[in-house]
C-alpha cells in the first residue's frame, strides 16, 4: 500500500512538473519572442489596394501596411511581410506563420471566435458596384431574380449580398478585390459588392468612368487588425498603438492618404 501510495505520489509530481512547464511556456510573451527574433512577421492580403498592394516599382505599400511599418518601427525591429490571398489571411495567422494580420478585415462575431481584433480603426461598409454602361444602374436593378453578383469568398461582402440578393446568383471568387471588378468589368457579373474603401481604391487601375459605385450602403462595418488568442501582450500593445497612432494624427494622416482620397495614385 506505501509503495503504491508513493508511486501515485511521484506521478503526481511529474504531473506537476510537467503543468509547470506548460504554463512557463504559455507564459512566454509574443512581445519577448519578437524583440528577440528581431522581426515582426505580418500578414497582408496580396493585392486589396488601399490597404494593401504593390507599388508601380515593386514595392509591398497600403494604409494597412504602412500602419504595420509604423508597428515595427515602434518596436525597434524589422518587418517581413507575408503575402496570402483573402481566404488564406487568418490561417496563416492561427497557424504560427505570422504574428499579426493587418486588412481590411471586419470584425464579425464569427470570425472572433477564430481570432482576436483589436479595437476598430476605422468603419465603413459594403457598396454595390457595376459596369458604367450596364443596365443596372441602381442597387434595386441588382435585385432582380437570375442577376450575377460577384462576391469575395470570405468577405463580409459574399454574406451581405446574399441577404441583400436572396433571388440573384451569388458568385463568389477566390483573391483579392480587383477579381470582382474584372468580373463585373468583362461581363462574367452584372454587379459586384465589396468594402466601399476596397472598390473606390481599386477601381482607380480603370479608366474613369469604367464603374458606376453605388452611393448607398448595405451595411456599416468596423475594421480592425487581429491576432491569436494565446497572444494577449500583442493585442494588447497593439490596441496601444492604434490609439497613440490616432492621438498624435497619424492614423488619420494615413487614413486622409489612402482611404479619404485618391492622392495615392500618383505616387504608386
Amino acid at each position: 500500500m506505501k509503495i503504491a501510495r508513493l508511486f501515485i505520489a511521484g506521478r503526481l509530481f511529474i504531473a506537476g512538473l510537467a503543468l509547470a512547464g506548460l504554463t512557463a511556456a504559455a507564459s512566454a510573451g509574443t512581445l519577448d519572442d519578437i524583440t528577440k527574433r528581431g522581426e515582426l512577421r505580418v500578414a497582408v492580403q496580396t493585392q486589396g489596394p488601399p490597404f494593401s498592394l504593390v507599388g508601380a516599382n515593386g514595392e509591398r505599400t497600403g494604409s494597412s501596411v504602412e500602419l504595420a511599418e509604423l508597428m515595427a518601427k515602434e518596436m525597434g525591429v524589422k518587418i517581413t511581410f507575408l503575402d496570402f490571398d483573402w481566404d488564406g489571411l487568418i490561417p496563416a495567422l492561427l497557424s504560427g506563420k505570422a504574428d499579426l494580420l493587418v486588412a481590411d478585415m471586419t470584425p464579425t462575431l464569427a470570425r472572433g471566435m477564430k481570432v482576436a481584433f483589436t479595437t476598430p480603426y476605422m468603419y465603413t461598409g459594403s457598396t454595390v458596384f457595376t459596369k458604367a454602361d450596364s443596365k443596372f444602374k441602381t442597387t434595386e436593378d441588382c435585385k432582380a431574380k437570375g442577376t450575377k453578383i460577384a462576391v469575395l469568398l470570405g468577405a463580409t461582402g459574399e454574406k451581405e449580398a446574399k441577404n441583400a440578393f436572396p433571388d440573384a446568383d451569388i458568385k463568389s471568387y477566390k483573391g483579392g478585390g480587383p477579381l470582382l471588378l474584372d468580373a463585373v468589368n468583362n461581363g462574367q457579373a452584372d454587379c459586384g459588392v465589396n468594402d466601399v474603401s476596397a472598390v473606390k481604391g481599386q477601381s482607380t487601375a480603370y479608366p474613369a468612368g469604367t464603374f458606376t459605385i453605388m452611393p448607398d450602403l448595405l451595411s456599416k462595418e468596423p475594421l480592425a487588425f487581429a491576432t491569436r488568442y494565446d497572444e494577449p501582450d500583442l493585442l494588447i500593445w497593439m490596441n496601444l498603438f492604434l490609439n497613440q497612432v490616432t492621438i498624435d494624427g497619424r492614423l488619420q494622416k494615413n487614413l486622409d492618404y489612402w482611404v479619404n482620397s485618391d492622392a495615392w495614385k500618383k505616387d504608386h
